[in-house]
């Protein structure tokens, strides 16, 4: 039997299990047990020793176990009772309710010594889920579609949840284990393998984390303490965490453990963090701002990137620390998609109640980002967003498409399915050309026909009750709530829901079309010197008509750019007392890229401002740029 050395050593990780050449260190936080002891498993199940840890003043306890090594099973027993996994497990091979696994944070070869890091300007977000974004669904699959991204022009990959939870499919939000990546996308190393296999295509890597709540199955933090969790808060996905009640710090630090273990063991490249406005926190440090604070500590030389989802659009999530925010990078902008939406269905049901797709939304979200920063949103009956006139363009990531947004639709269905081409694709401009950080779907770089629903597998009686969850939600779309719609939901709990939002890779060729525009839009925005400089503070525009606008970047030496985009019907704006339409002194528009052109499937590009008379094509998005205009010939037959 393994003994156990009291003194705890300098360099092991704040909690959870940590291997070292002759043992491995545990430390949990229990405070109401009197005793904490580690009770090893076979693979069999059954038992093959204990090792009783040291108390510490706060509530912990922790201990060294000799000759307990990497692969070794395990749980905590309490009071000499029940034994549960560790809260803190770098791995759980079996799931959640399982026993843990002792994992050596340093077993893998790491390849990216050259790789410092990235930085927010610049970058091409491309969200995604394992488990569907190839038919294997795991980690080591993902390694062969890294070359497709990065000739795409993403430059990030922002992986959906990959904490430890129930289930053979999920979309991750489920999460229990927080320090455990889910051991159905592959072994304890598959995401170190799959992190420096990006970094080696140039391509960047954060993950979506769930801090707000946890999962409603193999959740076993209240076995160790109520105190991780707080009734003072509501939380519409289940207990709001303590982050600022009685021995809240321990809960802060099990959390904030978490998002450092993350950029620290698997080398990411930042986080996203899920619904902040759920995060609730009174203290004089938001637990945000020091999360930010202490994972940028923990990248140590490399810039990471920090992004917030919030509902209501409070930009203090990314102010700075110093200025009472939260330190981090960048925000969703919600607002742009739902006006997207309403622009290319029609429809504002819903959440989309007070967007209605018109061309002044578009020219409002492109200059200032959040469309609502104060004013009254009826859908609420309560005033929505915060002022942010001062933020950078680049801190808001504006997307037609993503996880939430698709399911949310009948079927989860993509946004071409909803709308013509030719929107889509001057839509699809506005977002790639524009100066926030745009971010794409799995697949819709493809039009991929793959729906994407929400999909859960639980336990029968669990699985049911998420099923009226579901039904529930969607209902606040009155054409979903009808019987006939409410039937026709996918059950999140089969596997066949699942199965069909796996993507269909064959249909990069059978749409080449779709993946060529999103490949020559990204290849405009890094090489033109005008857009690329994503700033907004040059940026211009004007409403034409109900369904078109223009923005014109002011470009310096560079000359300037103006995209015409139409979302309606052929425009024949004449006469046009728009100032913006004017080019330059002794310049002229060129017509530098248009969503018509026929390798996109458009109908053929045009200049819409040919000789000054501008017509716009219906469905239709052109980029010009200013061009010195020709000089004049010399006058023929001229006098002396």
């Amino acid at each position: 039997m393994p003994e156990a050395d009291s003194p705890m050593h300098k360099d092991v990780p704040l909690l959870g299990a940590c291997a070292r050449d002759a043992g491995t260190h545990f430390r949990v936080w229990a405070p109401a047990a009197r005793r904490v002891e580690v009770a090893f498993e076979h693979s069999d199940g059954h038992s093959s020793g204990l090792v009783a840890l040291q108390a510490e003043p706060d509530g912990h306890f922790s201990g060294f176990a000799r000759g307990i090594g990497p692969g070794t099973l395990y749980r905590y027993r309490l009071d000499e009772g029940s034994a549960w996994p560790d809260p803190c497990a770098r791995f759980q091979p079996c799931g959640p309710h399982g026993p843990s696994m002792v994992v050596d944070d340093n077993a893998h070869t790491w390849h990216d010594s050259d790789w410092h890091g990235v930085r927010l300007a610049g970058q091409v977000i491309y969200e995604l889920h394992i488990g569907a974004f190839t038919p294997a669904g795991t980690l080591d699959a993902a390694i062969d579609k890294l070359g497709h991204l990065r000739d795409l022009g993403a430059t990030v990959i922002e992986l959906m949840p990959l904490a430890e939870c129930p289930g053979r499919w999920n979309w991750g939000y489920d999460g229990v284990g927080l320090y455990a990546p889910y051991h159905v996308y592959g072994d304890a190393n598959a995401l170190k393998r799959f992190v420096d296999a990006a970094h080696q295509q140039g391509l960047a890597v954060i993950l979506d984390v769930v801090y707000n709540h946890l999962g409603p199955d193999g959740n076993y933090l209240r076995q160790y303490t109520p105190h991780y969790f707080t009734a003072r808060y509501a939380n519409e996905w289940g207990d709001a965490l303590n982050f600022d009640g009685p021995d809240s710090r321990a809960v802060r630090d099990y959390i904030v453990g978490s998002a450092c273990h993350w950029v620290r063991t698997y080398h990411l490249d930042g986080l996203r963090l899920d619904a902040t406005q759920s995060m609730h926190d009174a203290s004089p440090m938001h637990i945000l701002a020091e999360l930010s604070c202490r994972v940028r500590a923990a990248a140590g030389d490399r810039q990471i990137l920090l992004i917030a989802e919030n509902e209501p659009q409070d930009v203090r999530p990314i102010g700075a620390v110093g200025d009472g925010g939260c330190g981090l990078d960048a925000i969703w902008n919600d607002d742009y998609h739902h006006s997207a939406r309403v622009a290319l269905t029609g429809r504002h049901e819903g959440y989309f109640h007070d967007h209605r797709g018109r061309a002044q939304e578009f020219v409002s979200a492109l200059r200032h980002g959040f469309l609502f920063q104060g004013q009254h949103y009826a859908w609420q009956n309560q005033p929505r967003g915060t002022p942010a006139l001062d933020v950078s363009a680049a801190a808001f990531v504006h997307f037609l498409q993503n996880h939430d947004q698709v399911a949310n639709t009948f079927y989860g269905q993509r946004v071409h399915e909803l709308t013509s081409a030719g929107r889509l694709r001057a839509l699809t401009a506005l977002t790639l050309l524009g100066p926030q950080t745009p971010m794409l779907f799995m697949g819709q770089e493809f039009v991929a026909s793959a729906p994407f629903t929400f999909f859960a597998d639980h336990q029968p009686e669990l699985a049911e009750k998420v099923f009226e969850g579901r039904r529930a939600f969607v209902a606040q779309f009155k054409s979903y709530a009808t019987d006939a719609a409410q039937q026709a939901i996918a059950d999140p709990a089969l596997e066949s829901t699942f199965r069909q939002c796996c993507l269909d890779w064959s249909e990069c060729d059978r749409h080449a079309a779709a993946l060529r525009l999103h490949r020559d839009l990204l290849a405009l925005r890094r090489a033109d010197p005008v857009l690329s400089a994503q700033d907004a503070r040059q940026l211009d525009g004007a409403v034409l008509s109900e369904r078109a606008f223009v923005l014109r970047w002011r470009g310096a030496s560079d000359g300037d750019r103006l995209l015409v985009v139409n979302l309606g019907d052929e425009l024949d704006f004449q006469p046009a007392p728009e100032p913006l339409l004017a080019p330059p002194r002794a310049m002229q528009w060129d017509l530098r890229w248009s969503s018509d052109e026929p390798g996109y499937g458009g109908p053929g590009a045009v200049h819409p401002g040919q000789d000054g008379r501008w017509v716009i094509p219906g469905e239709s998005a052109t980029l010009l740029a200013a061009w010195p205009r020709p000089a004049p010939s010399p006058l023929s037959g001229a006098s002396r």
